[in-house]
């Protein structure tokens, strides 16, 4: 079978002024900065074994509207992880490479793993790649050139991981985050910040066993941690010898069921703790408040266990197998009552949209507020393929619109409201698409998902994770 273009490695940089065709909205003058794998070998022999190991690459499409093209630059972040892979010394990451995991949580606290290629994020007035590393790497938006590590050093209580997608309450534009330490007893540190290096302690979370949290939920009043039962036995730290891969030493447990944490953001104060049936999920697409309060509401995409990271290995990818990644979108509501023994007076779970589902989102504009539309790569049922096409669910109404146009394959799709628009879905949807031998990207309506403009890229590009719209980076190559 031939290798699935999504996962090839580029190791072109470059920069180009893109023709577009068709019309850009005139508001569009921002950029979207997008994050992910670039590389997954190199020719001085190194290689990775998964999908969330690849070199960190950034990628920048600028819109300009007025001359109706789009400004395009890629460019690899010049980390520890990048200098290591080209000089043939790679020694491993989140699934690659074998050690002992004592020396791995030593190095996390003293000089983590800087291969930060999950998503690019604005802290204060930098820009930030971030992974699920206390470590970032800042870069300069424009010319994507490396400036240099930020790593917090203040009293706020750390943690050997951090999720790597950060929660902003756009109220206030401050940042949230979780970090998770390993120990006797272990803890999920909650804090806020306004500032790289301006962490403020919210409250901790104490825990028999951590588990693997790549994103949480938040509202205004409340941190949400979705602690599914794929978890780590600290006890492990005392084993000798070289060791799986770090992710592999989680283990699955579903007799421990999901359970969901609230915590208070004022006062730090966990508030409730029920526990649901068995799931697993990357990503919580939004949270918000209802009943003054008393109800928590988040949405997320959940498959059935965690067989999906093992679906991640770029041997299985590269074959074909996308089998375990397409997930529901599901509904969580918390009911608070303080009297319960948990602070829970009943939890619902429901599904939105079982159409199969990746990497969802909602418009910036309804974060920590109800939404009614989520946007989502379209995983279709059965899985034979990856994603081909851009999904919008309608979650009061249940209805879904799928766009399957100018590409076999989609990735993450990013909307963009129209800073004058009325309704919710006023504004656009972005997202790259790609061909067995080249990529575009794509600018669809975010009502009708019907394309609006396309825009070939210089060359093809590997499947990506996230981006964000930044409307105030401009640049015009």
């Amino acid at each position: 079978m031939a290798e699935h273009p999504g996962f090839h490695s580029l190791h072109e940089e470059t920069s180009a002024s893109l023709s577009v065709d068709g019309t850009l909205p005139p508001w569009l003058t921002g950029s979207l900065v997008r994050n992910g794998p670039g590389a997954f070998s190199f020719p001085e022999g190194s290689a990775v074994d998964h999908w969330f190991d690849g070199l960190a690459m950034v990628t920048r499409f600028t819109f300009d509207p007025r001359r109706e093209r789009v400004h395009y630059r890629n460019r690899f972040l010049r980390t520890e992880a990048y200098e290591a892979a080209r000089s043939g010394e790679f020694d491993g990451g989140f699934a690659t490479g074998e050690t002992t995991l004592r020396s791995r949580l030593a190095t996390f606290l003293s000089r983590p793993y800087d291969n930060t290629n999950i998503v690019v994020e604005r802290v204060g007035d930098r820009f930030l790649a971030l992974t699920e590393s206390p470590r970032w790497v800042e870069l300069d938006p424009v010319t994507l050139a490396t400036t240099g590590h930020v790593q917090y050093d203040d009293d706020a209580p750390t943690g050997h991981l951090t999720c790597a997608h950060l929660k902003r309450d756009p109220a206030t534009g401050t940042l949230v985050n979780v970090a998770t330490e390993f120990g006797r007893p272990s803890r999920y540190h909650v804090y806020a910040m306004d500032g790289p290096e301006e962490r403020t302690h919210v409250g901790s979370v104490p825990t028999e066993k951590p588990a693997y949290m790549h994103s949480f939920a938040l509202t205004p009043r409340y941190v949400v941690l979705t602690e599914f039962p794929l978890r780590l036995d600290p006890r492990r730290l005392l084993r000798p010898g070289r060791q799986p891969p770090f992710i592999e030493q989680f283990e699955w447990e579903p007799e421990r069921g999901t359970r969901i944490v609230v915590v208070d953001r004022t006062t730090g104060r966990t508030l409730a703790t029920p526990t649901m049936d068995p799931m697993f999920g990357f990503h919580h697409v939004n949270a918000f408040e209802r009943a003054g309060g008393s109800e928590v509401v988040f949405d997320l995409e959940t498959v059935p266990d965690a067989t999906s990271i093992d679906s991640l290995y770029l041997d299985r990818l590269r074959d074909g197998d996308f089998g375990t990644l397409a997930a529901k979108l599901e509904r969580v509501t918390v009911t608070l009552d303080p009297a319960a023994s948990d602070g829970v007076a009943s939890t619902d779970r429901r599904t939105l949209a079982d159409d199969g589902i990746a990497l969802p989102t909602v418009s910036p504009d309804r974060w920590c507020r109800s939404h009614r539309y989520v946007y989502a790569m379209a995983m279709d049922q059965p899985v034979t393929e990856w994603a081909r096409g851009v999904r919008k669910v309608d979650v009061e109404s249940g209805d879904v619109t799928t766009h399957r146009d100018g590409a076999d394959y989609f990735g993450e799709p990013i909307f963009v409201p129209d800073p004058d628009g009325d309704g919710e879905d006023d504004g656009v949807v972005v997202t790259v698409g790609l061909d067995a031998d080249a990529s575009r990207l794509l600018v669809l309506d975010g009502a009708t998902l019907e394309t609006r403009a396309r825009i070939d890229l210089p060359h093809r590009l590997p499947f990506d994770f996230h981006g964000r719209y930044f409307p105030e980076v401009r640049a015009t190559g």
